[in-house]
């Protein structure tokens, strides 16, 4: 696999990251600071301290695959919460990535099919 789509589930570790860390050390972090197994396909993101710098680390189901992207200029936006793992949409992150300010944007309301929708829609079958 190569790239990212919308039905992966996407997760920022909070805590800046020593951007020195390899596969190895970031699976590490994934299974002991967030418990979560790094080989589930999730996309799991790292940003260092002066945040100028995100990793991406992914199992593609044979290996991992890391993507790595160093500004020239400015800062990625620091997101803002207690918790070491956050949870983030794919478009969410895209946006982080081409420096788009997530505090500032308003998102308008948008059906998403949750349980409640899915039973409704198999007993009107």
């Amino acid at each position: 696999m190569l790239g990212f789509h919308s039905h992966q589930r996407f997760y920022v570790y909070t805590v800046d990251t020593d951007m020195r860390c390899g596969y190895n050390r970031l699976s590490g972090i994934v299974r002991n600071e967030l418990h979560c197994d790094p080989l589930n396909g999730d996309v799991y993101i790292f940003f260092n301290k002066p945040r100028d710098i995100i990793k991406l680390l992914v199992w593609d189901g044979d290996g991992f695959v890391m993507y790595y992207k160093k500004l020239e200029k400015g800062r990625f936006e620091k997101i803002l919460t207690q918790d070491k793992k956050y949870s983030i949409r794919y478009d969410h992150l895209v946006m982080v990535i081409g420096g788009i300010s997530l505090q500032k944007i308003h998102q308008r309301k948008r059906f998403a099919l949750n349980k409640n929708n899915l039973q409704n829609v198999e007993k009107n079958v």
